[in-house]
This record gives structure tokens, C-alpha cells and sequence, in this order.
């Protein structure tokens, strides 16, 4: 379900679309990045520097998972259960143990290249429907990326939220992040006592 296919020379647009959604600025648009000692200093001191240097909405992408998710599980969770949720998942995900769900929009394989039309759909439905106050979860891959930058600057009166794998145990999709499968399964692995340092 986490099937991505890129190629530059056919699909340069999207690139440029990812780097656009990643130098955007506006108040209370936060961006997620990978942390040193994931991809190295190199690599995060290019994203600052793509970025157009630190700023106080820079966040970690990795935020909810590793030594955070047991905290994600036990207090954000149910923090997030009480809005009405719009969830951005993978049709093959089954969403009946996820009952804070009000509305969902499906996805599939490649959806950032596949699916990029989906975008549009959910701003005719929020303009239709004059829908604000809502929390919409992300679990789609690189699509969340294009999808919130898209749909948060169409309309900054909803919460876009990239939850990433955080949620497929509750949605009977695969848990094989090394994360998951420790915290639910009881796997030997060390990411739960992982913690990334600014």
C-alpha cells in the first residue's frame, strides 16, 4: 500500500510540487523533516537551507513515531477522537474500529502521481459543503505532503494532519514499521527508545 513509483524525467511536476508545499510559509503551516541521525547532518542542514533556514514551524516528520509513539497512543489519540475526522487513507484500509471518522477519501498505489486529482475533490467538497472545524488525517503516503499544502492554503479554517503509519494496527493494514511491530507485537527492536535531539 506504500508503493511509490518517481521518475524525474516523467514526473518533474510533482517534484517541484513537493518543493513548493516544503518552502511554503503561512502561520500555523508546519512542516516535518528528517531528523541528523536518520539521514545525517548533510542531509538535514539541506533541508534547513532549502527551507530558507530554521524557523519555529519546523518540526520533526518522524514527530509521532519511535520513542514518541507510546505518548502518541496514549494522549494524542484521544485527543484526536474528539473532532470530526476526515480521514486521507488507502483504500484497502477498513476504518470501522475508527469511529471519530465522519468522512473518508480513498487512495491508491502511487497516489501523490495516481491520485493527485483527489485534491480537487476534497476542495469542491469543503467549498460545497462550507466545511471547517475539521481534523483530517493523513495516511497516504507522499500524497498527504501535496494534499495538506494544497488543501491548507485553499482553506487554513480546517486541521491537516500527516499521521503517517501511526494508525494502520486500527485500520487492519501492515505493520511493518519496526516501531509497530515492537510496540504491538513485543518484537526486539530499539526504535521505541529512539529520540531525535534538534
Amino acid at each position: 500500500q506504500d508503493f511509490k513509483h518517481f521518475n524525474p524525467s516523467e514526473h518533474g511536476e510533482f517534484r517541484k510540487r513537493l518543493i513548493e508545499a516544503f518552502t511554503y510559509n503561512k502561520h500555523n503551516y508546519y512542516k516535518g523533516i528528517s531528523c541528523r541521525c536518520c539521514v545525517g547532518q548533510q542531509a538535514f542542514d539541506q533541508q534547513i537551507d532549502i527551507h530558507g533556514g530554521d524557523t519555529e514551524f519546523l518540526t520533526w516528520a518522524n514527530l509521532f513515531v519511535n520513542s514518541n509513539y507510546p505518548i502518541f497512543i496514549e494522549q494524542v489519540l484521544p485527543a484526536l477522537q474528539t473532532y470530526d475526522t476526515v480521514m486521507v487513507c488507502h483504500r484497502d484500509a477498513n476504518l470501522s474500529k475508527l469511529e471519530f471518522v465522519v468522512k473518508d477519501f480513498r487512495v491508491g498505489y502511487n497516489a501523490m502521481i495516481n491520485d493527485y486529482h483527489l485534491i480537487q475533490d476534497m476542495k469542491d467538497w469543503m467549498d460545497r459543503d462550507n466545511v471547517t472545524g475539521k481534523l483530517f488525517l493523513f495516511s497516504a503516503s507522499t500524497f498527504s505532503n501535496l494534499a495538506i499544502y494544497e488543501l491548507y492554503k485553499h482553506n487554513d479554517k480546517n486541521t491537516y494532519l500527516d499521521i503517517g503509519t501511526c494508525l494502520t494496527p486500527f485500520m487492519d493494514m501492515p505493520t511493518d514499521r519496526s516501531y509497530l511491530q515492537e510496540y504491538w507485537l513485543g518484537k526486539y527492536g530499539n526504535d521505541l527508545n529512539r529520540t531525535c535531539i534538534w
